[in-house]
């Protein structure tokens, strides 16, 4: 693992501490999550595509000769 440095206002260091403490958890545990989160983003959103476009190629579905305008697309 590697250490990183942030700077945030003492306030808002104060609440974080505070609501980790409520939470039974710290404010670095927090921090690590989120950018684990944040990291993987791109990947599952990447994994996520690849398997609806495969799904897309595989399905019999379709519209058939239907058309439809934007207007009746959107009629309220």
């Amino acid at each position: 693992m590697m250490n990183l440095t942030i700077t945030v206002e003492a306030e808002v260091l104060k609440r974080a501490r505070m609501r980790a403490l409520d939470e039974n958890t710290s404010v670095n545990a927090i921090l690590r999550k989120h950018l684990e989160l944040y990291a993987a983003t791109t990947r599952h959103r990447r994994r996520a595509l690849e398997s609806l476009l495969k799904l897309s190629r595989s399905t019999r579905a379709g519209r058939g000769t239907a058309r439809w305008t934007r207007d009746e697309l959107h009629d309220r």
